[in-house]
């Protein structure tokens, strides 16, 4: 999902053509720049989402758990699956870049690699919560 949504229909062009016109339709007095500013803030949440929920995906491989899994959290395992996630996004930015409408650049790696922190600690967060380690 994540490479198909890094192709030409997931850019800017095409994603501020549906999140445009609902904003301006609930917010009719929002300036043009304002708008841009609000597609742009959700598109880069929309890259914590999808790396926050790829980093559980891998870490679920990496840890292959089992019903009742009494295995204490292992940062290896957490520190395994953030270096996935950082190279997945580094090669996702760099097919973007043959793309003639997307651009890949470093800041949105870092987006990226910072979406699939925040889903490893809210995981080892809710593990802790639920005494599951």
């Amino acid at each position: 999902m994540i490479f198909t949504a890094s192709g030409d229909k997931g850019s800017f062009p095409h994603s501020s053509r549906i999140i445009g016109p609902f904003l301006k339709f609930f917010f009719p007095h929002l300036s043009d720049e304002t708008v841009s500013g609000i597609v742009f803030g959700i598109r880069k949440c929309a890259h914590l989402t999808e790396y926050a929920i790829f980093a559980l995906l891998v870490w679920n491989a990496v840890r292959k758990p089992v019903w009742r899994d009494k295995r204490p959290w292992q940062w290896s395992e957490a520190v395994k699956v953030l270096w996935v996630a950082v190279l997945y996004a580094a090669t996702d930015e760099f097919h973007q870049t043959f793309i003639p409408s997307r651009e890949g650049c470093l800041r949105d790696v870092l987006i990226d690699s910072s979406g699939a922190v925040v889903g490893l600690l809210l995981l080892w967060a809710f593990g802790r919560w639920r005494k599951f380690w």
